[in-house]
């Protein structure tokens, strides 16, 4: 069948709004209708070359629909079920699944390739086309194995939903899970877009007493506080003094870095924000480059610095588990919405979010 997609057949060069055409869903898979996909910043990344990837590829990762087809083998869905995608698919079976890491899920290592063993189930220009992490949910349907999907209450709106699929759980998990935040502990989060924001919820959830947000852009410090921030900073050398002062000179807790493009530079900072004992978490990610450490302080003050992906979630378990905290108001979705673009605007939503104007924009489809 045809459909609409944003493709990516050139590092540096723009997304290409076009006619591709989409194989049938074969024994496991499912055909959905895509109703919205988050403008992530990864695929960004993708797309400037930060992350390598096998192109051509169908952008997006970050995404909520409807499901038209189910393949022969399927069970676990039905047409009409609204779901939301895993953008690491879970297959329940690998050493990391069933030992309750799905989101190291082996399936995961296809995620940049754009396709398994089976091939691109797209075709555009004559030629097969991946899409990223298996769903390429920058196109109006997609054919997506079932290990990809979460199945949803239909009251959820869809540009909510869509970002269950990775910004909400990533930040959220960050904090929750990588981090472990305690009651009264003092978190610093240093990047505040769609992951950072939710970095923030999980530290308000969690009981942090302080919760600082470090980030550049006029519009993320006012928008912070809405979220559980109780102070913010424009830089991390702004932020040393201004978090010494709230902990006595203890220091933060926990560090949680979301930047949009994490330097080597960056970390020595980073760490310096963070207390004896204390955790830094690396989530976002950025260019390979050399990392400096004060290895003496870094040893004798026992810091830790923490890698992690997806939060450390667990999605068959935690996307629900988040769907409930938005439905009794302890989870904010709505706001962190900031602009919706149709798929033609693609390029001009990864402009506003470069330049800072949204916390997360959103693709709403058309059929």
């Amino acid at each position: 069948m045809k459909a609409q997609a944003a493709v990516l057949w050139e590092t540096g060069k723009p997304w290409s709004v076009e006619e591709v055409e989409l194989a049938r869903p074969g024994e496991y898979e499912v055909l959905v209708r895509n109703e919205a996909s988050g403008l992530c910043h990864s695929d960004h990344h993708v797309q400037v070359g930060d992350s390598p990837a096998t192109l051509p590829l169908i952008g997006g990762h970050e995404g909520a629909g409807v499901v038209e087809e189910v393949g022969s083998a399927v069970r676990g869905f039905a047409p009409g079920d609204h779901v939301v995608y895993s953008y690491i698919p879970s297959c329940g079976q690998c050493r990391w699944c069933s030992t309750g890491h799905q989101n190291l899920c082996d399936i995961g290592a296809f995620l940049m390739k754009g396709a398994t063993e089976r091939g691109p189930r797209a075709q555009a220009r004559g030629q097969g086309v991946g899409a990223l992490a298996l769903i390429g949910t920058f196109a109006n349907y997609s054919v997506a194995h079932e290990a990809s999907l979460v199945k949803v209450p239909e009251y959820l709106p869809f540009p909510q939903a869509a970002l269950l699929a990775c910004g909400v759980p990533t930040g959220w998990g960050s904090a929750v899970y990588i981090g472990q935040v305690k009651a009264g502990d003092t978190v610093v989060v240093v990047g505040a877009g769609g992951i950072g924001m939710n970095a923030v919820q999980g530290a308000r959830l969690a009981g942090a007493e302080y919760i600082i947000v470090v980030d550049p852009a006029p519009t993320k410090q006012d928008a912070a506080p809405s979220f559980g921030a109780t102070h913010t900073a424009a830089s991390m050398e702004e932020a040393v003094a201004l978090v010494s002062k709230l902990t006595w000179g203890v220091m933060a807790d926990v560090g949680i870095l979301t930047a949009g493009v994490v330097e080597g530079t960056m970390i020595a900072p980073f760490l310096d924000l963070i207390s004896k004992n204390g955790v830094g978490v690396l989530t976002g990610i950025g260019h390979e480059s050399d990392v400096k450490l004060p290895l003496r302080t870094f040893t004798l003050w026992q810091k830790q610095l923490r890698g992690t992906i997806y939060g450390g979630c667990n999605p068959r378990a935690d996307i629900p588990r988040l769907i409930r905290l938005y439905g009794s108001g302890h989870l904010k979705l709505d706001e962190l919405v900031s602009a919706t673009y149709p798929l033609e605007e693609i390029n001009q939503g990864y402009t506003d979010m470069i330049d800072g104007k949204n916390i997360r924009g959103v693709v709403t489809h058309q059929h």
